[in-house]
């Protein structure tokens, strides 16, 4: 492509003004990015119009495509935001800057960049005691960690920009979408992880914000890499039947034409085109072969008007049989995104699926374009469309919550679930619609009504039944939420083993408001959280000052404090403690001569240095993967596994026979006795056994002793996969109504 071939797509609306701009915006960007090439080895000015040609394919004003064609010149060239802005205007600066700013971030010398921290040199050393990887091995994972975090920053970043001025997101799609379509030229391990990034993040942002067009393609460039044999055969097999597909098509448009010419009706019908990610979705949900996906045609029928649109519905219905539970009224009840359409599905004529899209003109530009149609350029005007305005507010309120999230990694967890997961669409009681991620409950709910419901939350009816407040709400359910007067939230909301909370947005907000109580409170809280969860696994004895600081808090009460107002998640802090990295050894190792990890087959142990040693677990200690554990060479019965703190091995003499290991492939299931205690009731033993099961773990043992004054016993065994595992069901138990205790049975 060449800046003819860009000029060349501009409409007449592009007046000359217009062209000479974007021609004086190529020869800028021309000059600066001159001696530069891609990685496929071609001119980088290449790269410049083809973000700049797929933002003109969208009709925007001459200077998005203009910023399309200088968006890289600040970051990678000696140009400059003075320069632009003496050449350009404030507009044209401040978008390249907001984009520069979504790429770049503070850099540290080369010397530097991989330096190693306090805490890094900290657990270096931690790790040379258990003989764990070496400096090179070390830096390298350091290596990859940063540069997870630093496209994750970016990420953060892009999102942020979304509210502020929606422009910058457009520009930058269009550059992903160029850069997926030349992905090819990058190595393999490149192209998995952009693809899943692609797949992950800026298709679905492309899908929110309404930009079919771009998000059909993100997703077919990213399944060609993610799983390039499913691609390949799909596309096989699409090539194959297309000449027949479209003469069925021609055939059905031509059969609907006569249809609405005979109803009097205008209309412009075409088929729709198929794309391979959305038949492989299909294939894969429906759990159906492609040859029943390719059979289901669709058609989309553009008609003058919204009268039409509901005219033509009858037409279709009355001429063809209309199938139950395959009507979307889209234009009544839009998308949150603001997409507008009437979907239906109807058995043809051959007895095989038809579905039928039904819209205008302005709702089909809008599904295809998105809030990018609000910026549809005409000669000489502001584009102020009345609709973009609700666009904007829609964007800032979607990413409201998301300016109190100062970790980058919850942060794009909260933006997959809350943003870009699947939809549940729940009404309140006055018909309003909630539009929520999959998984959400009567909690989440609350909070996307208002803040205040969110915080005197007390219960909720979903079509007038109470349910517990874990229920997870399904599509049209009508939710009517039940408050106290005064209070707030409860720190067990924040409990991700309960399930309570399912967003990050009602996550944030609930956060929010224990930060603003009293230290003191948040600090006893705190403790009380951590000391009770570190019962319940069995874990004591730990230097809490020295815990505080390996979570770089300078005191106990500091990180107590973060715990009891949500910052510092719990579950995080238990996982930490339990595996090998961040706690100090209480046994002083042997020797090893080789660091190789040999796995042993039958439970997932590796044994350092003795290949083929038979291993098998203490009962005394019930060791758990996740727990820190050691090995003894038994006679005859090779290596029993024991925790790390068993009493057994910290009184054994003969420490020459104690060998290093850790947990393979958490393949198999692990024994651990945990003991429950709860006033009795009717129906507590089946509650305590059906919470098990639901949570498909195996019970091996039970045994329930109940004592005069009502108070009942479990002694149960129980098989899991891990600590975070065990963790969860044992909250869940806490949580059964009567059940006061349950945690790990401690060894001795």
């Amino acid at each position: 492509m060449n800046i003819n071939d860009l000029l060349a797509k501009l409409t007449n609306s592009y007046s000359q003004v217009d062209r000479e701009l974007i021609k004086r915006a190529f020869r800028v960007a021309d000059n600066a990015h001159r001696n530069q090439k891609r990685a496929s080895g071609e001119p980088y000015i290449n790269h410049c119009l083809a973000v700049a040609s797929i933002l003109a394919d969208m009709h925007v004003p001459p200077q998005i495509i203009a910023v399309g064609l200088l968006h890289d010149t600040v970051e990678d060239t000696e140009i400059t935001l003075d320069d632009l802005q003496r050449d350009f205007g404030d507009e044209i600066a401040k978008l390249v800057d907001a984009v520069t700013k979504l790429t770049t971030l503070p850099r540290v010398s080369r010397s530097d960049q991989f330096a190693e921290t306090q805490e890094e040199q900290n657990r270096r050393i931690s790790d040379e005691r258990r003989g764990l990887p070496n400096d090179d091995a070390r830096a390298e994972i350091l290596k990859r960690s940063r540069k997870y975090d630093l496209a994750s920053e970016t990420l953060r970043k892009t999102f942020l920009a979304m509210a502020e001025d929606p422009r910058v997101v457009l520009i930058k799609l269009a550059d992903r979408l160029h850069n997926m379509r030349t992905l090819h030229y990058m190595p393999e391990n490149k192209q998995k992880r952009i693809a899943q990034e692609t797949m992950d993040i800026f298709a679905p942002l492309a899908n929110r914000l309404g930009i079919w067009q771009i998000k059909w393609e993100l997703e077919d460039l990213s399944f060609r890499y993610l799983n390039p044999n499913k691609y390949k055969e799909i596309a096989e097999k699409l090539a194959i039947r297309r000449t027949d597909r479209e003469k069925q098509l021609e055939k059905i448009t031509q059969r609907l034409m006569v249809v609405m010419n005979q109803a009097g009706l205008e209309a412009e019908i075409s088929g729709r085109p198929k794309h391979i990610h959305s038949i492989y979705k299909k294939m894969v949900n429906k759990g159906v072969p492609f040859d029943m996906v390719h059979d289901i045609r669709g058609v989309r029928i553009i008609v003058p008007d919204k009268a039409t649109c509901y005219a033509t519905l009858g037409v279709i219905h009355s001429n063809w049989r209309p199938i139950p539970g395959e009507f979307d009224d889209y234009i009544a009840s839009p998308k949150e995104n603001f997409y507008q359409s009437i979907h239906t599905a109807v058995v043809y004529d051959d007895g095989k699926t038809l579905e039928v899209q039904i819209r205008t003109p302005e709702m089909h530009r809008n599904a295809e374009l998105g809030i990018a149609a609000h910026w549809i350029y005409k000669e000489g005007s502001q584009y102020k469309d009345p609709q973009f305005e609700k666009r904007v507010v829609y964007l800032r309120q979607l990413m409201e919550w998301r300016q109190d999230v100062d970790d980058t990694q919850e942060f794009l967890a909260g933006m997959k679930t809350d943003v870009f997961g699947d939809r549940v669409y729940a009404f309140t009681p006055r018909g309003d619609i909630i539009d929520l991620p999959s998984g959400a409950t009567p909690i989440d709910f609350a909070y996307h009504v208002h803040t205040e419901v969110g915080h005197r939350c007390r219960g909720a009816k979903v079509n007038g039944r109470l349910v517990s407040m874990d229920h997870k709400l399904k599509t049209g359910d009508q939710v009517e939420i039940l408050t106290a007067k005064r209070g707030g939230p409860s720190r067990d909301w924040l409990n991700p083993n309960l399930s309570l909370v399912n967003t990050q947005r009602a996550r944030a907000k609930i956060k929010r408001w224990f930060k603003k109580q009293a230290r003191e409170d948040n600090v006893v809280q705190g403790k009380t959280l951590l000391e009770r969860e570190l019962k319940h696994l069995g874990i004591t004895n730990l230097n809490q000052e020295e815990m505080a600081r390996q979570f770089e808090f300078k005191s106990y009460d500091d990180m107590a404090e973060a715990i009891g107002c949500g910052d510092l998640s719990l579950a995080k802090v238990v996982k930490e403690l339990v595996l090998e990295e961040e706690h100090d050894e209480e046994i002083d190792f042997p020797p090893i001569i080789d660091h190789h990890a040999l796995p042993q087959s039958a439970n997932a142990i590796s044994v350092l240095g003795l290949k083929g040693l038979l291993t098998h677990m203490a009962r005394c200690c019930s060791p758990t993967p996740g727990d820190e554990i050691i090995g003894y060479i038994t006679r005859g019965r090779g290596a029993t596994i024991h925790r790390a703190d068993c009493p057994n091995i910290l009184r054994i003499k003969d420490k020459e026979r104690l060998v290093k290991v850790s947990w393979g492939m958490p393949t198999n299931t692990f024994p651990v006795p945990v003991r429950i205690k709860a006033y009795d009731r009717d129906g507590l033993i089946k509650d305590v056994s059906t919470l098990i099961a639901d949570e498909n773990i195996n019970m091996t043992k039970i045994r329930v002793d109940v004592n005069k004054n009502n108070m009942a016993v479990f002694d149960i065994i129980i098989e899991v996969r891990n600590v975070s595992q065990l963790s969860k069901i044992l909250d869940r138990l806490e949580s059964l109504s009567n059940v006061f205790e349950a945690r790990r049975v401690r060894p001795g």
